[in-house]
């Protein structure tokens, strides 16, 4: 990439994993100021000139809100600027658990993002493991989304466990554990599990035989942490010989770390689209930066993508 017709920018979110995508790529991090009002008010100024360039924005839309107000922020600050095109890289996307009417008179939050970032300017999307992959659908504007699978397989291989079992801690991630278990030759097991209000889950039963296996939990997001304690819990007592999680997405809101850090998970993986908030013994950070580095290389290059969305 040349830096002649290419920025790379970060806002204030997750500054780190924007620094690891720019030294992969050999480029740096373009110069920007966000400013805020005593009132909370953001405001973006770009210190170099962008006019005529592809600017890539490195931001991810966890909460608080303010990440979101920011990346659209910038998004039309470098519109104003008269860049070539701008791309919108988001680690996580904020708000994807809203992607339908599941009851009477409630919100799309997923697609009331996808209308923000389109009126901000922004030209391209790349993203990661959105929670419903019918989000991509949401956009009039391409949609490039990754999968974790890229960098948590080798990371399973390389731990070389026997009586491995695949574990999805509800039927909606079915897909995601089965393909797992394919791909890795193992079992696979799935928890049922019945809410009776958000992030609060009232009974969970697991389908599959688990006695004296290594389980993994994959899931896309760990919020609270209660979901994947409890099938944890209901894994161990059904005789699992260990049980590890991964998840892509590390929001651990509320006391979440501490959740983690006091249950019986031997260990929490985590890319780190989301940064985590102070370091746990429990928690292990796998990074995706040189996969988003590559995608962001091949817009560039207008190469192929695909091969990232094969499960290797």
């Amino acid at each position: 990439m040349d830096e002649t017709t290419a920025a790379i920018v970060t806002g204030r979110a997750n500054p780190e994993l924007a620094k690891k995508i720019a030294e992969d790529l050999k480029m740096n991090l373009l110069e920007v100021e966000i400013a805020q009002f005593k009132d909370g008010e953001i405001q973006a100024y770009y210190n170099e000139t962008i006019r005529g360039k592809s600017v890539f924005i490195i931001q991810p839309t966890f909460g608080p809100a303010e990440n979101l107000i920011e990346l659209l922020i910038l998004i039309d600050a470098a519109k104003r600027a008269s860049a070539h095109q701008i791309i919108a890289v988001i680690p996580y996307f904020g708000y994807a658990r809203q992607d339908r009417k599941d009851r009477p008179r409630t919100s799309i939050g997923a697609k009331l993002m996808a209308n923000l970032l389109i009126a901000a300017g922004v030209s391209r999307v790349v993203t990661m493991d959105l929670h419903a992959d019918q989000i991509q659908g949401f956009f009039e504007i391409p949609v490039d989304h990754l999968y974790s699978s890229n960098v948590f397989y080798p990371y399973i291989q390389s731990l070389k466990l026997d009586n491995l079992c695949m574990v999805s801690p509800d039927t909606g991630g079915t897909k995601r554990a089965s393909t797992y278990a394919k791909a890795l030759n193992c079992d696979l097991a799935i928890g049922f599990k019945q809410r009776e209000k958000q992030n609060e889950v009232s009974t969970l039963q697991i389908i599959g035989d688990v006695k004296d296996k290594n389980c993994i939990i994959v899931d896309d997001i760990i919020d609270t942490g209660g979901t994947l304690i409890k099938a944890a819990n209901k894994l161990k007592e059904n005789g699992a010989k260990s049980v590890m999680a991964m998840c892509t997405h590390g929001l651990l809101s509320g006391n979440g770390l501490q959740n983690i850090e006091h249950s019986i998970i031997d260990k929490l993986i985590l890319t780190d689209t989301i940064p985590l908030k102070r370091a746990s013994n429990k928690v292990e950070l796998v990074t995706v930066a040189h996969l988003l580095a590559e995608v962001i290389k091949s817009v560039m290059d207008r190469t192929s993508i695909s091969s990232h969305f094969i499960f290797n």
